[in-house]
């Protein structure tokens, strides 16, 4: 596919600023060195926070967190994305906090293990444990991008509570086999390929019939509210269809909404494309309506 044709000028400007800070010579498997050109990109792109709003670092059942706005009576708990391996606390951290700004609710950032230091299930532990405290007091969201959506998809597929009001999850990885569909169509797509894809999905060792590593395997007939947010150009943008249909199938309704034009990783170009500023909104807005 030619995405010189397909995306518009303000997402290719995009896609070339992130990759600018990329060297051809950064090795795979130097995650030292990877993690430190992710957190320089993920700076440059940092947009600021909302004036007024209280934000702190805190702990969770002991599982480090940044917690974004007033309390309130329904929590929006995020799980960054990064494959796993990349990410933190500072890396969405203005995402998060417009996300708090907007919809009045408190959100809660979780700072979960990477691999490959820490293989699974330590990131969905992390994340469980912070979740099953808030829930002692709060109604909870669950919200992220990327692998940090497959962290919230499967504890919405493995852990039913009547705390549990709804999942939000942005361009979600769901654990569907890798082959055909968006996966050819899309499988040199800018941001993420499916062999990039692939090699984060083999650091994680995630076994494939777990449902607590794919939500895919979960109980969909149990399911909260879903909403997903596919990019349109990207190979994992099918699993938010298989993911819909299989949930129709369990009694659930999912509803999909494909950001179109739009490619994984776009959150950080919201205040560079008009596209993914509408997307960011539409999603705002949704989160607005459930928490209020």
């Amino acid at each position: 596919m030619d995405y010189n044709k397909t995306l518009d000028g303000e997402m290719l400007a995009f896609i070339n600023e992130t990759l600018s800070f990329y060297p051809d010579d950064l090795k795979a498997g130097d995650w030292p060195a990877q993690r430190a050109v992710y957190d320089r990109m993920a700076a440059h792109f940092h947009a600021g926070r909302p004036d007024g709003l209280p934000i702190y670092d805190s702990k969770i059942a002991d599982i480090p967190v940044r917690i974004y706005g007033p309390e309130s009576a329904v929590v929006i708990v995020y799980a960054h994305g990064g494959g796993f391996a990349l990410g933190g606390l500072e890396s969405h951290d203005d995402v998060c906090a417009e996300i708090a700004a907007s919809t009045s609710a408190r959100v809660v950032s979780v700072d979960y293990r990477l691999v490959p230091e820490y293989l699974h299930p330590a990131a969905y532990d992390d994340v469980l444990a912070v979740v099953k405290d808030l829930a002692r007091n709060h109604r909870i969201v669950l919200s992220g991008d990327s692998a940090g959506a497959m962290i919230m998809g499967s504890i919405a597929g493995t852990w039913s509570s009547p705390a549990l009001l709804a999942q939000v999850l942005i361009y979600p990885d769901l654990g569907y086999e890798p082959e055909g569909r968006s996966y050819e169509t899309h499988a040199h797509a800018p941001l993420l390929t499916r062999e990039e894809y692939l090699s984060y999905g083999d650091l994680r060792h995630g076994p494939a019939g777990d449902p607590t590593a794919n939500p895919s395997c979960g109980d969909l007939a149990a399911l909260p509210q879903t909403w997903l947010y596919p990019a349109e150009c990207d190979p994992i943008h099918d699993d938010s269809l298989r993911y819909r249909d299989q949930a129709r199938t369990a009694g659930r309704n999912v509803e999909v909404r494909t950001g179109q034009g739009l490619v994984h990783g776009w959150l950080r170009a919201r205040h560079r494309s008009a596209r993914a500023r509408e997307e960011f909104a539409v999603i705002c807005k949704r989160l607005r309506e459930i928490v209020s």
